[in-house]
């Protein structure tokens, strides 16, 4: 099973890493959209875990956008 980007690790990253990271997993996600589509594509459920990694940054970016913080206590718990 592939997994993505743990919350907590993103969360450490600043803005620049954050940025750095969303491109790399975008890329990622092209590759894996152009190897699915030529047949070569050998584990469907990365591209699911990708997409959710590039849901889960731009969250991170959006919530430092309007200035909300999360507690890791709260999302661990959750």
């Amino acid at each position: 099973m592939a997994t993505g980007t743990k919350v907590s690790e993103l969360r450490e990253l600043n803005n620049e890493e954050l940025v750095a990271k969303l491109r790399e997993a975008k890329e990622e996600l092209f590759r894996l959209r152009f190897q699915s589509a030529t047949g070569q594509l050998e584990n469907n459920s990365r591209l699911k875990a990708v997409r959710k990694d590039i849901a889960r940054i731009y969250t991170l970016m959006r919530e430092r956008e309007l200035g909300i913080e999360a507690s890791v206590e709260t999302v661990e718990s959750a």
